[in-house]
């Protein structure tokens, strides 16, 4: 009997399960990083100030390369398939992890960065596989299962990195390169191609860049205002990253293993509701309705937390906001839907194009605001304007939302309106 070549097709049916395991692996190998890179910076930095101010600056670095790659690499996995472009990710991946845990200055840091976010920007790839493979109604699902892997990531990643941080701020780099290596191996020998010969399509340079893929993105018969949702909700999102580990340290006390068990937490409840509570909820209601009811439960959630005085309100917060956790996936199966099948790599690459852009601009934000009040005492209410600064974003988004769907007729689900 005849063994089939490394990446050779396979049924379709089985494609899921791989490029779920794939970025599980990919998220476990980013997770780990979160609770210490920060306390990496420090070591470089010469007081808390500049320790935000350097933070902000890797985070933008990261975004930027990414917000410049993602349309690029998405644009050749329409002409050469998913998945070849996820093997050079991750390379890139462990290229990254290893530079960053060498680095002897922020110069190193920045530098190993971009690296990684100029190859991170593969999970528009990951997320144009899941399309692939999926018909049109049950995209939401899906992307659910792929947000579920992502927060199933983050709740070893974490956990790990802050237990592995405790004893060098190094080891967590290491252990994520390595993570990555055995992602690349398994990419290759199992992970198979999603995308038929017979719908690839040449590469259109012109919309092969980021400002091109906005404008394309926004044509899309259904998607219009929904742009600026994703905008305001991607800098709300970016904000929390960047300023959560720095918050907790500066108001709590907070360590590597702290924070890393609070990003457990956070993980927990996005696989919980990703991955079980998703497809029931989409049996009930619509995703538009899913949208407006998400951003209500998220911008509760970031005046709480910037409201917070001891850490366990942080928790309570974390497994309160259970719908926070529904607003990516279902905006990503609206955005789909509005594709066709050549096109969907493109179409998600402008999304992760956009969802980079925030990425640059949020920490930019975020960071300064951290700053300027990383001086007042821990219990000033005003040491959580970088949470008010997100909740106002996503009221922003949900009025975005409302408008958008009140002109537009529902395009999933069984409940009939998109009110709230």
């Amino acid at each position: 009997m005849n063994l089939p070549s490394p990446g050779a097709a396979v049924p379709r049916q089985a494609a899921m399960p791989f490029i779920l395991i794939t970025v599980l692996i990919d998220m476990l190998s980013v997770g780990l990083i979160v609770p210490v890179l920060p306390a990496l910076v420090g070591k470089f930095s010469v007081d808390s100030s500049d320790q935000a101010h350097w933070v902000g600056v890797i985070f933008v670095t990261f975004s930027l390369a990414s917000f410049v790659c993602a349309p690029i690499l998405s644009a050749l996995s329409d002409r050469y398939g998913r998945r070849p472009l996820l093997l050079i990710g991750f390379c890139g991946l462990a290229l990254n992890f290893f530079a960053t845990a060498l680095a002897t200055s922020i110069w190193m840091l920045i530098a190993s960065r971009i690296i990684g976010g100029a190859t991170q920007a593969n999970a528009a790839v990951a997320q144009a596989y899941v399309a692939d493979i999926t018909p049109p109604e049950e995209r939401t699902k899906r992307f659910g299962l792929l947000g579920a892997m992502f927060g199933i990531g983050f709740i070893l990643g974490p956990a790990m990195g802050g237990l592995l941080g405790a004893i060098d701020l190094h080891l967590p780099f290491y252990a994520a390169g390595t993570l990555a290596l055995l992602n690349l191996v398994y990419g290759y020998f199992v992970l198979p191609e999603s995308l038929p010969p017979e719908k690839r399509r040449a590469v259109a340079w012109r919309q092969a860049n980021p400002i091109a893929s906005l404008k394309q993105l926004a044509k899309l018969k259904g998607v219009g205002m929904l742009v600026g949702v994703l905008a305001c909700a991607g800098l709300a999102q970016y904000t929390l990253y960047t300023i959560w580990v720095l918050y907790n340290t500066y108001r709590f006390g907070w360590g590597p293993a702290e924070n890393g068990a609070s990003l457990f937490a956070v993980g927990i409840v996005s696989a919980l509701v990703q991955g079980v509570l998703l497809g029931r909820l989409l049996q009930r209601f619509t995703r538009e309705r899913l949208v407006l009811w998400g951003l209500v439960s998220s911008g509760t959630a970031y005046l709480l937390w910037g409201l917070a005085t001891a850490g366990w309100m942080m928790y309570a917060v974390i497994f309160a906001n259970i719908l926070g956790g529904v607003v990516a996936a279902s905006l990503q199966g609206i955005v789909s839907s509005a594709a066709d099948a050549r096109t969907q790599g493109q179409t998600m690459g402008a999304v992760s194009g956009l969802n980079s852009l925030t990425a640059v601009v949020g920490p930019m934000l975020a960071a300064p605001l951290m700053g300027m009040v990383s001086h007042l005492p821990r219990d000033d209410w005003r040491v959580g304007t970088p949470y008010f600064f997100g909740a106002t974003l996503l009221a922003l988004a949900w009025l975005m939302a409302w408008l958008h769907f009140r002109r537009a007729a529902p395009t999933g689900g069984t409940a009939s309106a998109p009110s709230v």
